[in-house]
């Protein structure tokens, strides 16, 4: 049985185990923070400028946003991040586009902290409105640069254990070149992030689409929510 603490860690149901980015007033795990802290002297030296534009984010925020997809209050893309018909779409087939683009409440990484969206500010106006979208990280896209670069760095080693988990398109979560994760902690918190603890905090829930979400967990945990071993750097990496 989870302590009460960790628990609300876990499941984003308090903001106790997150502190300040004082440069871009997000909330991070303080040893992401650190983590990102380093990375970020070593883009600067290299000509960019890192900035976390989403970190922590509770289970309430992250309920919003997937009630509101699930309702028709905001748009369901598809793979190419066209707009779907969601009334075409079956309840399991609708949770499951959803899913595509947004975390499962209960089961988004963005709750530990130890997750969060970045940019290169430098590379933009201030007026920029940043969308987290494939276009701009791709190679020939506005970060595209920024990203080649922690491409190599990652790649090297030399991340100080921050790593992509949506590298790469495994059918479920859609690929998030600007999604970064520090492995030591978030693979702790993976591990602990079980079919049955989730299934319990849903069914507590008011989460639309409950019933099929339910229904469909073990599908949805292997496809969106499980990071598979081989996608974390490995020990040396994360020194």
């Amino acid at each position: 049985m989870l302590s009460t603490p960790l628990k609300r860690m876990l499941f984003g149901l308090g903001d106790e185990h997150v502190i300040v980015d004082p440069a871009s007033d997000q909330l991070l795990h303080p040893e992401a923070l650190i983590a990102f802290q380093r990375l970020s002297r070593d883009a600067r030296d290299a000509g960019f400028s890192p900035k976390v534009v989403s970190g922590f984010r509770a289970f309430d925020r992250q309920l919003l946003i997937w009630n509101a997809k699930a309702q028709g209050q905001r748009p369901v893309l598809d793979s190419e991040g066209n707009p779907l018909d969601i009334g075409q779409l079956s309840e399991r087939e609708l949770a499951f586009a959803i899913l595509r683009w947004s975390a499962l409440p209960g089961a988004s990484r963005h709750h530990w902290g130890t997750d969060f969206d970045i940019i290169d500010a430098s590379a933009v106006t201030s007026d920029y409105t940043v969308q987290l979208i494939p276009q701009e990280v791709a190679d020939d896209g506005v970060f595209g640069p920024f990203h080649r670069w922690l491409d190599n760095q990652i790649s090297a080693g030399n991340s100080y254990g921050l790593f992509r988990p949506y590298a790469e398109d495994r059918g479920g979560v859609a690929p998030e070149r600007w999604h970064l994760s520090y492995a030591p902690r978030a693979r702790e918190l993976q591990e602990l992030l079980s079919v049955e603890r989730l299934s319990e905090l849903l069914r507590e829930s008011d989460i639309s689409l409950g019933a099929a979400v339910c229904e469909h967990l073990q599908d949805i945990y292997t496809c969106f929510i499980w990071v598979p071993d081989h996608c974390y750097p490995s020990f040396s990496e994360q020194l």
